[in-house]
């Protein structure tokens, strides 16, 4: 038997003495800190001023490892689509697959390189991301690009007419979704609710929606008409606060909500169509007689959901159509006739009873109706407009906009000629600077402020400078001068400066002193606003209710009078037609429970 050398025995020793030189793999603990590596998923953190509290991460989370919940200090704020709650984590049950960083609309929720958490109590594996690390914004990393990211920020765009075409009629400007771009809009809703939360009329929008990506279009008429009789209407001209709350308007485009709703509802084409979908309970007859003064949104609203509940419903409307201010205010281009139309329709084919061409205080008077019915709501707009209150508004074509706009769309025709000025800056100066630009070759908006201060809709002021209207802010009307004929050939206006008082307060305009210009025009509209005509009301009841020119109502839209109910512009500041809607729908629980003894909370 041999004897071998052992090389690899010999060697090794010194083989090892090269590994004293390297840099250890271990570090002494705690003398020093092991570096994480920068793509390393620890523990949440969370921006908690810039998070909503949408709930959008709770709801993707594959493992049920987050709940939203109060904390001290953090307050909700509807106007602002922030809920008040704020994400926990279970890291009993996280993954850490971020998930719910990537679809986080406000990119408040990230990872950290943080890996250690400590506590007392050994069974506790929740962690508050910004609570319990307050300083994990200097330690992120993994966080949602906008350009990476899984969910889709921009809105399908909506088709419209060319703004050159359509100045040459009424046809609708919007030409609304088709089916496979509704479907891509509605995917990218996360139903969250703030939408809902916002909504005067809280309708139920991330159910519709949902309804409509499932293609379940009839369930999403369904579930619209649950509380909103006049959605097609609102699916239209709605201001859309919805919109302005919604969480993915963070980081991206709002969801098309109106648009949406349009879809849905224009599906139904007539309005048996809408009651063969609707098919909605209609409760028996229980006796009682309720009176409504003025078909516009709230006492459509009203009227409709009564005669569901069983109540002997009638509508009193001064004009030859329902629809109030909706009907005669707002433009064809936007909101066709016939839209408005079959919606009354269907309401009175599901019992409601309107009495058209029927004023009250001259046809009938306010007295008979309380004698005829057990309780009356009002639902009148503002239809009275203010004059502009400068030298020469008597001159022949000096007339305001809901006159003008009242006859257009009645069918009649003013000659407005072919240079027109609009005195305003809200939806209604608008709407008469568009239909005037159907007409006339030149048409201009003088405002008072700047173009961001103005109160109309931004997609009119984009509409109406697409189809030429000339803006001309921070311009103050001063005289309307005369031809030899007493008609209107001219307007002279001061242009302003913008001021602010030093409280923050928002700027004022103050005319320039000697800088005067005096545009030739054939026809002045003025749109500065408008007033409710409460001639009809004994001065015993318009002593007891109005105040300051709107009727003081409580939260389920009653008066000082019991019998008595109010709801629309008259008793609503914002002044739009989906709180007109929610005024409606309130008024249905105060009078069921003024006339039947129900709670109705």
């Amino acid at each position: 038997m041999g004897f071998g050398l052992d090389i690899k025995g010999i060697t090794s020793p010194f083989l090892a003495l090269k590994q004293a030189a390297k840099k250890p793999h271990t570090v002494q603990y705690p003398f020093e800190e092991k570096k994480t590596a920068d793509r390393y998923r620890g523990l949440h953190y969370n921006d908690l001023n810039e998070c909503i509290g949408c709930g959008t991460c709770s709801t993707i989370c594959q493992n049920q490892a987050i709940d939203m919940i109060s904390i001290e200090g953090i307050k909700g704020n509807a106007a602002g689509g922030d809920s008040g709650l704020r994400p926990r984590v279970d890291n009993g049950r996280c993954c850490w697959c971020a998930l719910c960083v990537e679809v986080c609309p406000t990119s408040s929720l990230s990872l950290t390189k943080e890996y250690n958490f400590i506590t007392d109590d050994a069974d506790t594996f929740l962690w508050t991301p910004g609570i319990d690390n307050p300083d994990g914004k200097e330690n992120l990393s993994f966080q949602s690009g906008k350009e990476d990211s899984l969910m889709q920020w921009n809105r399908v765009p909506m088709r419209e007419l060319d703004g050159h075409e359509r100045i040459k009629s009424f046809a609708e400007v919007v030409l609304g979704y088709n089916d496979e771009e509704a479907f891509k809009e509605a995917a990218r809703c996360i139903s969250c609710g703030v939408c809902t939360e916002i909504c005067p009329d809280h309708m139920h929008i991330p159910e519709y929606i949902n309804a409509i990506y499932h293609g379940n279009v009839e369930d999403s008429i369904r579930i619209i008409y649950d509380n909103n009789p006049l959605p097609e209407m609102c699916g239209k001209v709605c201001t859309r606060r919805c919109e302005d709350a919604c969480a993915i308007n963070h980081r991206g485009d709002a969801i098309a909500i109106r648009w949406l709703k349009r879809y849905a509802t224009e599906k139904a084409k007539n309005a048996d169509m809408i009651k063969e979908i609707v098919n909605p309970k209609i409760y028996p007859a229980n006796g009682h007689k309720v009176g409504i003064i003025g078909a516009g949104p709230s006492g459509l609203t009203a009227g409709y959901y009564l005669a569901l509940r069983g109540f002997d419903v009638t509508i009193f409307e001064s004009k030859e159509h329902g629809g109030g201010m909706t009907m005669y205010g707002i433009p064809k281009y936007r909101l066709p006739f016939d839209d408005i139309q079959k919606q009354v329709e269907y309401m009175m084919k599901m019992g409601v009873k309107i009495n058209f061409n029927t004023k009250v205080g001259q046809d009938i008077q306010f007295q008979e109706l309380r004698n005829q019915f057990e309780a009356v709501f009002i639902g009148i707009g503002y239809e009275l407009p203010y004059t502009l209150g400068i030298k020469g508004e008597e001159y022949e074509n000096s007339i305001q906009a809901v006159n003008y706009l009242r006859e257009i769309n009645a069918g009649r025709s003013l000659d407005v000629g072919q240079r027109v000025a609009v005195i305003g800056g809200g939806n209604v100066a608008i709407d008469a600077a568009r239909v005037s630009k159907r007409y006339a070759k030149e048409v201009t908006i003088l405002y008072r402020r700047r173009i961001e201060d103005m109160p109309a809709d931004w997609e009119e002021i984009e509409g109406a400078e697409h189809e030429g209207v000339i803006m001309k802010p921070q311009t103050i009307p001063l005289e309307i001068l005369p031809d030899a004929n007493g008609k209107v050939k001219a307007i002279r206006y001061g242009n302003a400066e913008m001021v602010t008082d030093g409280k923050g307060g928002r700027p004022s305009p103050k005319l320039i002193e000697g800088d005067e210009v005096v545009l030739e025009v054939d026809t002045i509209i003025g749109a500065i606003g408008q007033e409710a005509d409460y001639s009809f009301l004994p001065e015993d009841i318009m002593k007891s209710i109005v105040n300051k020119g709107r009727i003081n109502v409580n939260a389920k839209q009653q008066t000082d009078l019991p019998w008595l109910f109010a709801g629309g512009d008259i008793a609503n500041k914002t002044a739009d037609a989906i709180s007109a809607i929610a005024d409606g729908y309130r008024a249905v629980k105060g009078i069921e429970a003024f006339l039947l003894g129900k709670n109705q909370d």
